[in-house]
């Protein structure tokens, strides 16, 4: 028994090899997901940027304001023999007054490019949440796998060592002895593998939620409460994916930008009508020279070759490729949320109850067990808790794969599990 104390000291202190002040919690682990991180940082640059589009795009018709000045000499014809300065410096301030849709149009793409950007950002997010999720369940997961292999190796450690003795007394023969041995070092490296991933689990775990190099202790058993939360059936809830999908809402607001950025375009035939202020003062004066100025441009463009047609080309082309991979994302949408409606209801289902049924019949073994030990009829007490654990283990993995297949379908639908369970209709069975 002291030999058994001995190994489960050597568990503790493996798993306690991770130490910290605090246990963490899923939610802990959650809030990272808003934290700093690569993911998010490419989806937030990628947000910057469509927003200094837009900020550029309505500027296009702002006021300018310029100086110009010119050094120069020339001949009059009055005195065509005679050099004379002829320097100019001016002030001048335009506006464009009208340009018939050139502005409104690439302002309105510009911001059906920022909604697409901003949806970007909530579904990675939503993948960084899932992402957080899964890799706090392996950890969890790599913690009783390693509790129960230690177990194992315990028990086939203390049946080789009592094997040591009944080969000295003549009761085994060297290839049982070498048997048993065998067993208990394959459990030993079986154990070890556990023992690092405990460590890479926790690795992973702390790049997720941006804090790398600082890796976990010990986590805090998740309460699951969503895991029992009505969903509604498939054709119920792929209206509504249909409508609330971020990727899909992301594509039609960028279908949205190419429609504006197209009739945007086609104003680049119409003219534009800009106000001309200027004031300024010449070296050389003449009747034809004015101070100051004021008056209406009327730039009309007559001819500019294939740029409006090329430029339309491209926007009809881009048109068609988003149209087609929205399609192709709806078929998509529609597979991989049958897919998970089927995947949580065999989990709530078969599933849990086949892990029930195992934790149950564990449990019975194991008191039967510990019966046995105390009557010295067996010595199995240490094989029955091990797998008393794995009957564990199994059931918690159900329970984790239920909650990320839930958090998956919130992720397809854009919408939490939550607004369901407050809509009967949704819920209701047929």
């Amino acid at each position: 028994m002291m030999r058994l104390f001995c190994f489960a000291s050597l568990a503790f202190a493996a798993v306690s090899a991770f130490a910290a002040d605090k246990a963490l919690t899923l939610e802990d682990a959650l809030a990272a997901a808003d934290a700093p991180h690569p993911l998010l940082g490419i989806a937030q640059a990628n947000l910057d940027l469509a927003m200094a589009d837009r900020q550029l795009a309505d500027s296009g018709n702002d006021v300018t304001l310029t100086a110009e000045g010119a050094l120069r000499r020339g001949k009059t014809t009055i005195n065509p023999d005679e050099l004379r300065d002829d320097n100019v410096g001016r002030l001048v301030l335009r506006k464009t007054l009208l340009d018939f849709g050139r502005e409104t149009g690439q302002v309105e793409a510009a911001s059906q490019e920022v909604n697409a950007q901003r949806l970007a950002l909530m579904d990675t997010r939503d993948a960084r949440r899932i992402d957080i999720m899964g890799r706090f369940f392996d950890v969890l997961l790599a913690d009783a796998r390693f509790s129960a292999e230690n177990e194992y190796m315990a028990v086939y450690y203390v049946n080789w060592d009592h094997s040591k003795e009944r080969y000295t007394l003549g009761q085994l023969s060297p290839s049982e002895l070498a048997e048993r041995e065998l067993l208990y070092q394959n459990q030993r490296e079986k154990r070890n593998r556990s023992l690092l991933a405990q460590r890479a689990t926790r690795l992973k775990l702390a790049n997720s939620i941006n804090q790398p190099g600082e890796l976990p202790s010990e986590l805090a058993p998740p309460q699951l409460e969503q895991n029992d939360t009505p969903v509604p059936e498939y054709d119920k809830l792929l209206p509504l994916a249909l409508q609330s999908n971020r990727k899909l809402l992301a594509f039609q607001a960028r279908l949205s930008a190419v429609a504006a950025r197209t009739e945007a375009i086609r104003a680049g035939n119409a003219p534009t009508v800009d106000l001309e202020l200027s004031a300024g003062d010449y070296s050389r004066d003449t009747l034809t020279r004015d101070r100051y100025s004021g008056g209406l441009v009327l730039n009309w463009p007559i001819y500019q070759g294939d740029r409006v047609d090329a430029r339309l080309a491209r926007q009809v082309a881009e048109r068609t490729r988003i149209e087609a991979e929205m399609e192709q994302f709806k078929r998509t949408l529609s597979e991989n949320l049958q897919q998970t409606l089927f995947e949580i209801t065999c989990l709530r289902n078969a599933a849990r109850s086949a892990a029930k049924m195992q934790v149950d019949y564990r449990d019975k073994m194991l008191d039967r067990a510990r019966a046995e030990y105390e009557m010295e009829m067996r010595s199995n007490l240490g094989t029955s808790m091990a797998e008393t654990q794995v009957a564990a283990i199994r059931s918690f993995e159900v329970e984790y794969r239920l909650a990320l297949a839930i958090a998956r379908l919130e992720a397809l639908v854009g919408k939490p599990l939550s607004e369901f369970a407050m809509q009967p209709q949704l819920t209701e069975k047929k």
